[in-house]
């Protein structure tokens, strides 16, 4: 198991991507602290990675991404209960669409705060026990509307923009202490988010896929397994792409 003895934390683990990776890890044997808002769905979780390995350690965290004393709380949760932290994935987020003519201020705030600060939380509170142990691994979610933008999602796609420079920025930060940071942009993941996508925004999005279909959760978790691994020892600042083929 290439995680036996490691330990991580994933926010935004209650369903979706967020709950395939801690599904990973807990498979890959490492211990899992599971944070989001929902409980009940935490629970769910909980049992997925339990079935996935009967032995996982599991931590349920609840609380705001986006509040700052709420995330190192949750670190230090994870610090006291597993008595280390390797692996940091920061998937919290969520997309309020409008054209921006149309787009509240309120809106705006809510999607920085959710898809931006809450990483930028994370990042400041799992460096410290990282940079002490030197070594671990941080991977920031991020999405191809954050690189090649998106009408109707222009805020969206500014606060996973945001995650790309952050990304490069941390990981030049701390890569003399051995800790690795970079990110993952998914395509179109079904998801409950991807749920609600118009039929026709969602059928021009597969149309400019590759592989002419959606992507699963699953195809997301085996790359952030791989970053946080062995096998990506020497591998930092880089956004991996996860879409099927949108953006060559």
């Amino acid at each position: 198991m290439m995680f036996d003895g490691k330990a991580a934390i994933v926010t935004g683990a209650s369903r979706g991507i967020g709950r395939a990776i801690a599904v990973d890890f807990a498979r890959n044997g490492a211990a899992v602290t599971l944070a989001g808002r929902d409980r009940a769905a935490l629970d769910a979780t909980v049992a997925a990675c339990r079935e996935a390995h009967a032995g996982v350690k599991c931590l349920v965290v609840t609380g705001d991404a986006a509040d700052s004393k709420t995330v190192e709380a949750w670190v230090a949760q994870t610090l006291e209960a597993f008595g280390r932290l390797d692996f940091a994935i920061a998937n919290a987020g969520q997309s309020q669409d409008g054209l921006i003519v149309r787009l509240k201020p309120e809106s705006l705030e809510k999607t920085l705060a959710v898809n931006l600060k809450s990483a930028f939380y994370l990042c400041t509170a799992a460096a410290k026990p990282m940079m002490k142990q030197r070594g671990g691994s941080i991977v920031l979610m991020s999405s191809i509307v954050g690189m090649m933008g998106n009408a109707g999602q222009a805020a969206y796609a500014a606060s996973k923009a945001g995650l790309l420079g952050l990304t490069k920025s941390l990981a030049k930060e701390l890569g003399s202490r051995n800790v690795r940071v970079n990110a993952v942009a998914p395509g179109l993941i079904e998801t409950a988010m991807t749920e609600k996508m118009p039929d026709a925004a969602r059928e021009y999005l597969l149309r400019q896929t590759a592989l002419g279909r959606a992507g699963q959760p699953e195809d997301v978790s085996g790359v952030v397994r791989f970053l946080c691994s062995d096998a990506a020892a020497y591998v930092t600042g880089q956004t991996l792409v996860v879409d099927g083929g949108v953006v060559m």
